[in-house]
């Protein structure tokens, strides 16, 4: 894994090491993709229409949570970790682009 990042999988369903592998690869490059991320926590279970999974993601001024329906826990999951992605992605632009608009209104040179 990722250094300084904390992953946890969690199954309530048999799942095999293909998705389990997969999982961790996609969480090593969520977490290389966002520094600030510390902690992603991931759950896979079935619902009466196939398989639920639930997410969250905590770091440094970051907290976001999502879940996925899907028939397959594999597709499940993608839907999942894309929908982190995706929020993790609006979250981390937020922050940046942000210093960046604050620090073209206050340039020396507009005063």
């Amino acid at each position: 894994m990722t250094e300084g990042v904390a992953t946890q999988l969690h199954f309530n369903l048999p799942v095999d090491d293909e998705l389990r592998e997969s999982l961790e690869t996609r969480c090593q490059a969520l977490a290389a993709e966002f520094p600030e991320i510390t902690h992603i926590d991931v759950t896979l279970a079935e619902d009466g229409a196939g398989c639920a999974a639930s997410g969250h993601v905590t770091g440094k001024n970051t907290e976001v949570a999502g879940h996925a329906n899907a028939p397959d826990p594999e597709l499940a999951a993608d839907k999942l970790l894309d929908t982190l992605r995706h929020q993790l992605r609006r979250v981390h632009d937020k922050r940046i682009f942000a210093r960046r608009r604050e620090a073209q209104r206050t340039h020396p040179r507009r005063t």
